[in-house]
C-alpha cells in the first residue's frame, strides 16, 4: 500500500472513531510533498470540514518563529547571545528565585547568582516554569494574583524562577521574554516584525496573532477532553485578539501550510520562497545543543485539563537548541538522532529531519495536551513516513 493510502486510512479512521475531531497532516522531503491530508470537521457537530488551509491555535509551535526573529536580530548585532537580556528588557533584572515558602506559605525570594542571557531564554534554561507544569508556580501565581500566561497580560510574565539561569532545565514563559526582546531590539510589535521579516519573504500569508476575518472563516476551535474521553467544542477558547502583549511562546494562528514553509526554511539553511532569511551558519546554530550537558526532562502535569504528563520518547536524552528540542537518539519512529521538533498545547506537533531533508506538520485542536489519542495518532503517521522509505 502506497503511504498516501496508508495514511489517509489511519487518520480517517481515527475520526471515524471519534478520537480526534478533526486533522490535517504535512509532510515532505526536498522540495517534495510526501503527504497531505485532512480529516474531520472544524468544530466536532459542525459541518465545515477540515482542510489543508484550515487555520488553527499552534500554540508553542509559535517558539520556533520566535526563535528565528531573536536570531535575525542577533545577525544584525541588535541582541546578542550572552549579554544580560535585562539590556532589552530591563524587567528581567527583577526577576528572583524562588527557595520555597516560609510557615505562612509565603514565597521566599532570592536574587539569581547570574543574569539572565537570550540564550538562557531560547534554550528554556533561564528558570522560569509554566504553571500547569509547576505547583509551586501556581501557589506562587495565587500568592501575588498574578494571572495566567494565556492573558497576554504583561503581569503573566513576573513569575519567579525555579533555579539560577544555566543550572537547569525547565519549560516556561522563557520564550514570550524572548519576544519582548525582538520588540526591544527592533521598536516594532512581535506580530509586525514576523511579518515583515519571516511571514512576508516565506509567504506564510496565513499566520498572525490576530486572526483576520478571512482566516476566522476557516478556524478550527478547541476541544476539551473530559474525564471519561469524550470531547466538547470550547468555541470561546481563544487567545485575546487585543493583548497587552503578542505571546511569542505561544500566540499564533496559522495553517499547515503555512508552517511547512517555515520547516522548509529551516531544511533549506535559512533560505525560503527565493529569500535568505537566516545565514546557513544561524541555522547550524539554532540546530545544535545550546544547552551543554543538561538535558530535558519529563514535564509533569500540575493542571490535568491543560497537560497530561508529558515526554517524547520516554528516557531518551534530549537537548535544546534555539529554539527547538533535539533528540539526541533515533527515535522509535524513524527519525534520526540530531533531528528537531516540539509541539503546541491543543496537540499540534512537527518535526525537522536536517540529515534525510525531511520535515512533517500535525495539527489537532484538543486539550490537555499530549492527548491520548492524538499523541499516539502524530507518532503512528511520523512512523509511517519513515517506514515508507
Amino acid at each position: 500500500m502506497g503511504l498516501a493510502k496508508q495514511l489517509d486510512r489511519l487518520l480517517q479512521a481515527a475520526v471515524d472513531r471519534g478520537d480526534i475531531p478533526g486533522v490535517v497532516a504535512i509532510a515532505m522531503e526536498q522540495d517534495a510533498t510526501m503527504y497531505e491530508g485532512a480529516f474531520g470537521k472544524r468544530v466536532m457537530g459542525q459541518e465545515p470540514p477540515m482542510t489543508l488551509d484550515t487555520v488553527a491555535w499552534i500554540a508553542s509551535m509559535t517558539k520556533a518563529i520566535t526563535g528565528a526573529a531573536a536570531m535575525q536580530l542577533v545577525e544584525q548585532g541588535r541582541l546578542a547571545l550572552d549579554e544580560p537580556a535585562s539590556k532589552w528588557a530591563p524587567q528581567l533584572a527583577e526577576a528572583k528565585v524562588l527557595d520555597g515558602f516560609d510557615e505562612a506559605g509565603a514565597p521566599i525570594l532570592r536574587p539569581p547568582k547570574r543574569e539572565i542571557s537570550l540564550r538562557h531564554l531560547l534554550t528554556h534554561t533561564a528558570g522560569f516554569s509554566y504553571d500547569f507544569w509547576s505547583s509551586d508556580i501556581i501557589r506562587c501565581m495565587e500568592a501575588a494574583g498574578t494571572p495566567p500566561i494565556i492573558s497576554c497580560q504583561d503581569a503573566a510574565l513576573t513569575t519567579p524562577l525555579r533555579f539560577d539561569p544555566g543550572e537547569d532545565w525547565d519549560y516556561g514563559i522563557n520564550i514570550d521574554w524572548a519576544g519582548k526582546l525582538v520588540e526591544a531590539a527592533s521598536g516594532k510589535r512581535l506580530g509586525q516584525y514576523m511579518e515583515e521579516n519571516l511571514f512576508a519573504p516565506l509567504g506564510m500569508r496565513d499566520t498572525a496573532f490576530r486572526i483576520r476575518d478571512d482566516m476566522r472563516h476557516r478556524l478550527a476551535k478547541i476541544h476539551q477532553r473530559g474525564e471519561f474521553g469524550a470531547l466538547e467544542p470550547q468555541p470561546d477558547l481563544e487567545i485575546p485578539q487585543d493583548p497587552q502583549f503578542e505571546m511569542g511562546g505561544g500566540g499564533l494562528y496559522s495553517t499547515a501550510v503555512d508552517y511547512m514553509k517555515f520547516i522548509r526554511m529551516i531544511l533549506d539553511e535559512g533560505r525560503g520562497n527565493g529569500n535568505q532569511v537566516l545565514k546557513p551558519e544561524t541555522v547550524a546554530m539554532m540546530s545544535g545543543n545550546q544547552m551543554g550537558e543538561l538535558r530535558v526532562r519529563p514535564l509533569r502535569t500540575a493542571m490535568p485539563s491543560l497537560s497530561n504528563d508529558a515526554e517524547f520518547f520516554p528516557g531518551m536524552p534530549k537537548t535544546w537548541g534555539l529554539s527547538f528540542m533535539i533528540n539526541e537518539e533515533e527515535a522509535p519512529t524513524g527519525r534520526p538522532a540530531g533531528s528537531l521538533a516540539w509541539a503546541g498545547l491543543a496537540n499540534s506537533y512537527y518535526w525537522i529531519d536536517p540529515k534525510n531533508g525531511i520535515g512533517g506538520v500535525f495539527i489537532t485542536q484538543i486539550l490537555p495536551f499530549a492527548d491520548v489519542k492524538a499523541l499516539p495518532l502524530y507518532l503512528a503517521f511520523e512512523k509511517a513516513v519513515y517506514d515508507s522509505r
